[in-house]
């Protein structure tokens, strides 16, 4: 079954360009030229990959991301012409997993398309078979992509879920930015590793109750990350 991409752009030959790419790599495409239409044809088809462009009519991107992030993990990949950091931290920081800025390879896109699935569809296939991982106050299920911390259920992006599962896979060990990189996100792939950095501070602030002062995932200046947990 070939997976369905939602690609939202409001430059009509852009959004045709990349649905041609995308085709011609075996996805079906969903096209939409605004934020209204974005949303109805998200609550329609329930694409497996959202590709957003930042600045649409009626409704923007950022607020589109917001959306569908509430109601899925699926990978959601931003365009747009702004390159500033602080637009790519304000992307990643409302869920998305990847900005892509404008002109942008075709070609590279569908590259980033693709190492986004696989990342997608092996989160849940480790060698460590077991569906839920325990810790005091903190349940993190394999499964169904779920996590559940002093009680409350916590929504987490596609990539922020696999950052997580990493370290509570290995407790109590240090991960240096790297290994994190490289696992998550692949060394081979598209992507910069400051955002490693980006997904740890958004994760703190869902999980930690202080997120200057965490009680997960602490930092060791100059060497890495270490998740601290009490195994149950």
């Amino acid at each position: 079954m070939r997976e369905k991409i939602l690609v939202v752009d409001d430059e009509k030959e852009i959004g045709e360009l990349v649905r041609d790419y995308l085709e011609a790599a075996d996805y079906q495409v969903i096209l939409a030229f605004d934020g209204q239409e974005a949303l109805e044809c998200w609550e329609k088809y329930k694409p497996d990959m959202a590709i957003l462009d930042i600045m649409l009519p009626k409704i923007d991107g950022m607020e589109i991301c917001k959306i569908i992030r509430k109601e899925s993990s699926i990978p959601i990949l931003m365009l747009s012409a702004k390159k500033s950091e602080e637009d790519k931290i304000q992307a990643l920081g409302l869920g998305a997993d990847d900005y892509i800025t404008k002109p942008f390879s075709p070609k590279e896109m569908v590259a980033r398309v693709k190492a986004h699935f696989r990342r997608f569809y092996q989160m849940g296939q480790s060698e460590d078979k077991r569906e839920k991982l325990l810790f005091k106050d903190f349940i993190l299920d394999t499964r169904s992509h779920s996590v559940k911390v002093r009680g409350k259920d916590i929504s987490l992006s596609a990539k922020e879920f696999e950052v997580l599962r990493f370290f509570a896979m290995n407790p109590n060990k240090v991960l240096t930015r790297d290994q994190i990189f490289g696992h998550v996100w692949g060394y081979h792939e598209y992507g910069d590793i400051n955002t490693v950095a980006v997904h740890i501070r958004k994760l703190r602030e869902k999980i930690e109750q202080d997120p200057s002062n965490p009680e997960y995932i602490q930092t060791l200046w100059g060497v890495g990350y270490k998740f601290v947990g009490e195994k149950l």
